[in-house]
């Protein structure tokens, strides 16, 4: 029986008067890959944010309900949210490397952490660089400014950077978005390395994306859950309509 990581109870979100997530509850499992499938605007984005408390940063946002981190209510006063951002790292649809090399990009985090000696940090960045399949392109760059690396090679960069912290939960907000079917095939190649490790929740770009990286699928739509189920189960035989005409391109 598959362990849930993250519980979601009964989650509405609100942008002021606009509610753009409605009674949300869903369960995402360790070490498998969610994949939060919909149309713009469903609320996948702010789904994502709510898991490690990025929405906090919004004014006039409202959370009600329960999300539980291995059964921890993360809006509990004891959890402090830096340590939940490095439990739960987030990584976004547009890379974004910081201004320095390769190798100080991935160390970053873990320098601002202390603690770790020259030798651990050198074979931590090595080993995110690895898991985020980027390794081979950039072993002989590492001194090269990250600017000077392709959108791809960026994007695998910034999972490198969250992968060095360690986290338990990756999510990944359409971390493909703007990339060619090449970078786009290594990331996907990384996610399934990477679920062995890690718990990821991903908004993939496309609907084919999906059936190639999940274990587990939730459609949703304007902020509604409609159903969430097993890869093969939600593309072969999906409970709902709107499921099917959106997975076959019929709307969306």
């Amino acid at each position: 029986m598959a362990h849930t990581k993250i519980s979601i109870r009964n989650m509405n979100f609100f942008y002021g008067q606009k509610q753009v997530i409605h009674a949300l509850s869903m369960d995402v499992y360790e070490h498998q890959i969610l994949a939060l499938l919909g149309p713009a605007n469903s609320g996948i984005t702010t789904l994502l944010r709510g898991m490690n408390r990025l929405c906090d940063l919004i004014v006039e946002a409202r959370l009600e309900g329960e999300i539980l981190l291995d059964g921890q209510d993360i809006f509990h006063p004891e959890v402090g949210v830096t340590q939940l951002r490095r439990r739960v790292a987030m990584v976004f649809d547009i890379p974004t490397p910081l201004p320095l090399t390769v190798f100080d990009n991935v160390a970053y985090g873990l320098k601002l952490q202390g603690g770790k000696s020259k030798a651990e940090i050198q074979e931590t960045v090595e080993r995110a660089i690895r898991m985020a399949a980027l390794w081979d392109d950039v072993k002989d760059r590492l001194d090269e400014s990250a600017l000077s690396l392709s959108g791809g090679q960026q994007q695998r960069l910034c999972i490198a950077r969250a992968l060095a912290l360690d986290p338990e939960v990756i999510l990944l907000d359409r971390p493909c978005a703007s990339l060619d079917p090449i970078s786009t095939a290594k990331i996907e190649e990384s996610l399934h390395t990477l679920k062995e490790s890690y718990t990821v929740v991903i908004a993939p770009h496309s609907v084919q994306q999906a059936a190639r990286v999940s274990d587990r699928v939730a459609f949703i739509l304007m902020g509604e859950l409609i159903e969430i189920a097993p890869n093969k189960e939600i593309f072969a035989n999906p409970q709902d309509q709107r499921t099917s005409d959106y997975i076959t391109g019929r709307f969306g």
